[in-house]
């Protein structure tokens, strides 16, 4: 898989400058880049590593002297690191697999496959299920009873999508990531301790130990276009409606969402987050990694969670939260500044009180 400097530049939309006609074979960093490889100078910080390595071509910034670089060719884009995408896009020499129906998968009589379908080694696919053209199932995965995928999807190893979860185009779903497991939803015949303690917030009273009754999920998963979920992630289906995901959402690894949730467009879920049932994230959101969200809440739309955020209520729209529980940002920052300084307001007050204990003494 090669490509000239100048095919690459055109692929991305980019400028090429130098010998547009060397052949690249793959990109690396700056430090470990051959001679056939396009080092990945984006920024000042980066070229400094170039001499420990041998390219000779680089993506660089906009204005960088890439012949002082000591560079034979250099591309440069207004915004390196999105052509990233286009760029692995262009030397992602995929997964190896075969094209086609495995011999070992099994495909029941009633599925229907588009054109184009591949299905790998020990796949099944359930009866009535509907796979869009060019959408390729790989190894090991399970697609339920009249569950739908739409065109062009991707599904890595060991994927499970349960019975008559619907997913849009363009689907990807990496190793190990179930959608449509029942919700985690059980009642007890009275009234519960933890229903108890949520009344009055903390007080069990007189309530018995029980035993737990399942409630069934009868809705599905509905998810849009241009979703992609990663590694070991989990979506429950619905009680009673379905668990939503809007078009263009990015689903990190080991993700929970419960039953019932509705997640907008264009949001980005990334590693550890947990959203409880039927809370309601809204468009372009971003939870950062390990965020909790309470259940039925709702986060509104462009609002931005830090890392190991706990949302207990719900938020408004476009505000920036961090912290357990979360509050704007600021504030946080300013509670964590006022915890590192608590150790010094107990020394002054412990000493505050030598004073006065010594003058009462004294008088």
């Amino acid at each position: 898989m090669s490509y000239t400097i100048e095919q690459i530049a055109q692929a991305l939309g980019a400028t090429a400058f130098g010998a547009a006609d060397l052949e690249i074979d793959g990109v690396a960093e700056p430090a470990d880049a051959t001679a056939r490889d396009l080092a990945l100078a984006m920024k000042p910080e980066y070229a400094e590593t170039l001499g420990q390595g041998a390219a000779r071509a680089a993506m660089v910034w906009e204005g960088a002297d890439w012949q002082a670089l000591g560079l034979e060719a250099a591309i440069v884009a207004p915004r390196p690191r999105y052509v990233m995408s286009g760029l692995t896009t262009l030397f992602d020499p995929g997964q190896g697999w075969d094209t086609g129906i495995h011999p070992t998968a099994v495909v029941h009589e009633t599925a229907s496959l588009g054109a184009d379908v591949s299905v790998g080694p020990l796949s099944v696919i359930g009866p009535g299920a509907q796979i869009g053209a060019g959408t390729v199932i790989g190894p090991q995965c399970f697609v339920g009873t009249e569950a739908r995928i739409g065109k062009g999807g991707f599904l890595r190893e060991g994927v499970r999508i349960a019975a008559r979860v619907q997913i849009g185009d363009r689907f990807i779903a990496q190793p190990g990531c179930v959608v449509g497991g029942d919700g985690f939803s059980y009642v007890t015949p009275e009234t519960s301790g933890v229903e108890a303690a949520r009344a009055t917030l903390g007080d069990q009273g007189d309530t018995q130990a029980q035993s737990w009754t399942r409630i069934h999920s009868l809705g599905g998963v509905e998810i849009g276009d241009d979703v992609e979920l990663g590694s070991n992630c989990t979506i429950d289906r619905g009680t009673i409606r379905s668990t939503r995901i809007g078009n263009g959402t990015k689903i990190d690894n080991l993700v929970m969402i419960g039953h019932n949730v509705q997640i907008g467009t264009n949001s980005l879920l990334c590693g550890h987050v947990g959203i409880a049932g039927s809370a309601r994230i809204g468009n372009n959101v971003v939870l950062a990694g390990q965020t909790g969200v309470s259940d039925n809440i709702f986060v509104g739309d462009n609002v931005i969670a830090g890392g190991a955020t706990v949302i207990l209520s719900n938020v408004p729209a476009g505000r920036v939260v961090l912290g357990y529980p979360a509050m704007k940002m600021d504030t946080t920052m300013e509670v964590f500044k006022g915890l590192r300084r608590l150790k010094r307001l107990f020394n002054d007050v412990a000493e505050l009180k030598k004073t006065v204990s010594n003058s009462r003494q004294s008088d």
